[in-house]
């Protein structure tokens, strides 16, 4: 830092001697007052299929109001280089866009969100290498007397507030747990890496050290003198590029979407952080509506699976080395149907309740699902859709790829709502699914799932149940009873070809 030696008046050492913008205008903070206020909407919105589309909408114009102001206000950059960055940014994610299938969108938001993370541990080192951009140096003055004309003198420095040190400290460790987090989310997610539980001895203790750690050296960070904060900020980011990745590796698949949620609320709190450094009003309130709404989307989905945040964490379902209900290796009975013995029944029923899941997704065959539903319903059936929170690999996966297929929104209901009705139900259509309508869940102690919410399946008067081959059991590991029971209908086929199979039949 540039020192002087100055006898005369100076600033309110506490304030900063640079502003990275002109955040002072009332227009400014009214242009981040609406942005803020399109934000709160846009989560309103999306809180219902029916208007999300709008919510979307809504979240659009309050990013654009949030990125123009900022480009019109901050100097940090020359506009042509801005420009270029957000040309750069903006075609690469609406190729990935335009490409990327319905399938894929849970390891797309998981890698949407090491992008957020490690764009947090750039700004907070870009912050640290060149605090005086950023608006968050303060003049700190030594008094001495001159050794030759013996007079009172203060010597002036300018360091890094302590208060911007714990913020960039935070912002870069959350930053950094949120990319590699999030990159082990996209690996399993994307079946680049086992879905299985990696554990490792002693990890609780690691975990709960090196945590610590980092909260110690974010506090040394902040009180060090000048000279010594390097090494603290190098130590704060590779440990938390580190336990990002031991908090999820433990992690087993049936957890997953509540892993992407947590993910989703940490890179907020990362923005936030950011924010705070770089003094943008827009920033905080973004960061942290996504870190507030993702902390209690993780709150009600733990709910939905009764379980307790902490337990995930620590280890996520299947992560017991014994999995509960597994065959062992031996052919049990079970019956298998065809397309024209599923259509025959469907039509001749009163009620059928449809359960989707990630083989669903997998096989696209939400559309056919759809016209199967439609043709049911022209037969009179009453037809109904069951989600329950964890279907898929993210929150709303299933509502999502429904939506697509144009489901009416009246025919869709969560868990809480729908199954006290599977014992007056003549036909549970589970077409993908496992683990949620699995009753170990209810009935096995000893399952690593024992004790997550599922469909009663078991209570309608037939299951047909949609597989690709018996030889495979859920994401979590864990055999399912459901396919043996003396109601229960196998259809062993890929779910598009068997739906189009029974579309066929009915016309």
């Amino acid at each position: 830092m540039v020192a002087a030696v100055w006898n005369g008046t100076v600033p309110d050492p506490a304030l900063p001697l640079h502003a990275a913008g002109d955040a002072s205008s009332p227009w400014v903070g009214l242009a981040y007052l609406v942005a803020g206020a399109l934000f709160i909407l846009a989560l309103r919105g999306l809180s219902h299929p029916s208007t999300s589309v709008r919510g979307n909408r809504f979240g659009m114009a309050g990013m654009l109001i949030a990125v123009v102001t900022t480009v019109v206000t901050h100097d940090l950059a020359s506009l042509p280089e801005i420009l270029a960055a957000i040309g750069i940014g903006g075609a690469i994610g609406w190729i990935i866009a335009r490409r990327i299938a319905m399938t894929d969108m849970p390891q797309l938001v998981a890698a949407f969100h090491s992008l957020v993370g490690m764009a947090a541990v750039l700004v907070g080192w870009a912050a640290y290498l060149n605090p005086a951009a950023f608006g968050i140096l303060r003049s700190v003055g030594d008094a001495f007397t001159h050794p030759v004309i013996g007079a009172e003198l203060t010597l002036w420095r300018e360091e890094i507030n302590p208060v911007s040190r714990i913020e960039l400290g935070l912002g870069v460790a959350i930053g950094a747990i949120t990319f590699s987090g999030s990159v082990i989310a996209f690996l399993k997610l994307a079946g680049r890496m086992s879905g299985a539980p990696i554990l490792l001895p002693g990890r609780h203790v690691i975990n709960l050290g090196t945590l610590a750690a980092i909260l110690v050296l974010v506090a040394l960070f902040a009180a060090a003198q000048p000279g010594a904060t390097l090494p603290l900020i190098i130590a704060i980011t590779v440990l938390a590029f580190l336990i990002g990745f031991l908090l999820i590796i433990p992690i087993g698949g049936a957890d997953m979407p509540v892993v992407v949620s947590m993910l989703n609320s940490y890179s907020g709190w990362a923005a936030a952080a950011m924010g705070f450094t770089l003094g943008n009003t827009a920033m905080i309130i973004t960061g942290a509506l996504v870190g507030a709404s993702g902390a209690i989307l993780s709150y009600i989905m733990c709910r939905a699976m009764n379980r307790r945040f902490l337990s995930v964490i620590a280890g996520g379902f299947g992560a017991d080395a014994a999995v509960a209900g597994s065959s062992g290796g031996e052919a049990r009975p079970f019956r298998q149907g065809s397309a024209e013995d599923a259509a025959y029944m469907l039509e001749q029923a009163e009620r059928v309740i449809i359960i989707p899941g990630y083989g669903m997704a997998v096989a696209q065959a939400q559309h056919a699902l759809r016209e199967m539903a439609d043709l049911l319903k022209k037969k009179g059936v009453d037809v109904r859709y069951a989600i329950h929170p964890v279907a898929g690999r993210m929150p709303g996966h299933m509502n999502v790829l429904l939506a697509e297929a144009n489901v009416p929104y009246d025919e869709v209901f969560e868990l809480e709502d729908i199954n006290s009705e599977f014992a007056q139900t003549n036909i549970a259509f589970v077409i993908g699914a496992n683990d949620v309508v699995n009753p170990a869940a209810k009935t096995d102690k000893s399952s690593p799932i024992y004790g997550m919410p599922v469909f009663d399946v078991d209570k309608a008067e037939q299951v047909f149940f949609i597989k690709r081959s018996m030889s495979g059991a859920g994401y979590a590991g864990v055999d399912n009873e459901v396919f043996y029971m003396p109601q229960t209908t196998m259809l062993l086929a890929d779910a598009k070809k068997m739906v189009d199979d029974i579309v066929k039949a009915l016309s």
